[in-house]
């Protein structure tokens, strides 16, 4: 298992929800924490809250876009000039529009490039880093639909593929370099209180039947993925009825068709 004392964590989107609850338990674990951002206010809040719980020296925010290359490079570049290092890397920014999809894209699966490339250059051993391992996460949505979001699924379809696809690479392995993919059902976080759809009406009713999970249960589902060094390329579903991980087909389906 990897020991997370004086290792060194970023969250992405973590003033709040999910982002926030990630980096409170890699603290609790014994890391230090760069908070990224794009809401200066609530990051700073955030990072005075943690500063007085776990002291000055261990987390640090900065603002970050994870939708722009030259903001997000510049944030990292930040991160590596306070620490050093980054060991592990938690690409959790977000948001649910489908009215601007273009943002949707950049933010969903454009930042979680950006920043799985900008976390694997830095750890790869071959350039002389020290391995780590990547988190991304997705949601329930990134393996099946969410009716009335269409750009939100694909994005999370996007995340899920591209996250598996990059751990099969063959020498991600002397990489030192484990990638890991996270779906949590419905989380009680502001997300879901700011969606823009024009199928809002659907979204809500679907809300008013699922049962809501809890930041704290997504973010042990999330240290596991961190921790246990047999995992690359997993898949963790986190839903209501627990917490498991997902398998997928070996082989395409070879059913006869008749056209």
């Amino acid at each position: 298992m990897m020991i997370l004392n004086d290792k060194v964590a970023v969250v992405t989107g973590a003033s709040q929800g999910l982002g926030r609850g990630f980096a409170e338990i890699l603290l609790e674990n014994g890391a230090k924490v760069a908070l990224l951002d794009l809401n200066e206010t609530l990051g700073r809040e955030v990072q005075a809250h943690f500063n007085e719980i776990y002291g000055s020296d261990r987390t640090q925010f900065y603002p970050c876009d994870v939708a722009s290359d030259e903001l997000f490079k510049d944030a990292f570049q930040k991160v590596l000039h306070k620490f050093g290092r980054v060991d592990v890397f938690c690409n959790n920014a977000g948001i649910l529009n489908e009215k601007d999809w273009e943002k949707t894209v950049s933010i969903n699966l454009s930042g979680v490039v950006r920043g799985t490339y900008l976390a694997m250059d830095h750890m790869k051993k071959q350039n002389g880093g020290q391995g780590g391992v990547i988190i991304n996460v997705a949601s329930m949505a990134g393996l099946g639909p969410l009716p009335g979001a269409p750009i939100y699924t694909a994005t999370k379809h996007g995340v899920v593929g591209f996250s598996r696809a990059l751990a099969e690479t063959s020498n991600i392995a002397d990489y030192g370099v484990r990638i890991n993919a996270l779906c949590p059902g419905f989380v009680r976080t502001a997300l879901l209180n700011s969606f823009q759809t024009d199928e809002k009406a659907m979204l809500e009713s679907i809300m008013e039947k699922a049962k809501f999970l809890e930041v704290e249960d997504v973010a042990k589902a999330f240290l596991l993925l961190v921790k246990d060094e047999s995992l690359n390329g997993a898949v963790l579903v986190v839903a209501s009825a627990g917490t498991a991980f997902m398998s997928f087909p070996t082989e395409l389906p070879r059913t006869p068709v008749t056209l």
